[in-house]
């Protein structure tokens, strides 16, 4: 049992980088406004999301209040195939509802926290406390520069290294 609970514990550091406390998130979200389709514009380079274009993101509020997810994500060498994961995200502390935890194989959960939000909710900067991901997501397939930037300028002042971004192609139909 204690050799069992040591693999878990080095398998959870593993997908678990270093915590920072100076990310600051956004201090409200209405998750009712929040779901729908978002598509995403940047993002840090990733093991589940290499290789994809067109990439979107759909999130649906939940009868028990939790968000079910789903990821879709287009072939970057074959446009016509089509990858996609489901998963669930939570708010679990009320007080801090721009923390969201998500999983999408049990029992591992990442952390997802909205660290800038357009007043209209066109466009979000999300991100995560270990610094080791990042993505700028969008309701629709492009964004203007100056709010890019802005995004970007919110990113850098929380530590992220914005030069990591990559720009996600949304050419598909």
């Amino acid at each position: 049992m204690k050799s069992l609970t040591i693999i878990f514990m080095s398998i959870l550091s593993i997908f678990s980088g270093p915590i920072t406390t100076s990310v600051k998130v956004v201090g409200y979200v209405d998750l009712n406004r929040y779901t729908g389709t978002w598509y995403e514009i940047a993002r840090f380079p990733n093991s589940f999301e290499r290789g994809l274009k067109c990439v979107t993101a759909t999130y649906t509020l939940r009868n028990d209040g939790r968000i079910t997810v789903l990821n879709k994500g287009h072939k970057v060498e074959n446009p016509a195939v089509e990858k996609q994961s489901q998963g669930v995200a939570w708010v679990p502390d009320k007080t801090y509802p721009a923390k969201l935890k998500v999983r999408f194989f049990w029992p591992f959960s990442g952390d997802y926290w909205i660290l800038a939000l357009d007043p209209s909710y066109r466009f979000v900067l999300v991100g995560d406390p270990s610094l080791k991901y990042l993505w700028v997501l969008s309701r629709t397939k492009t964004i203007e520069d100056t709010d890019y930037r802005h995004l970007l300028d919110i990113a850098k002042e929380n530590g992220f290294e914005i030069s990591k971004l990559m720009l996600v192609e949304q050419n598909c139909r």
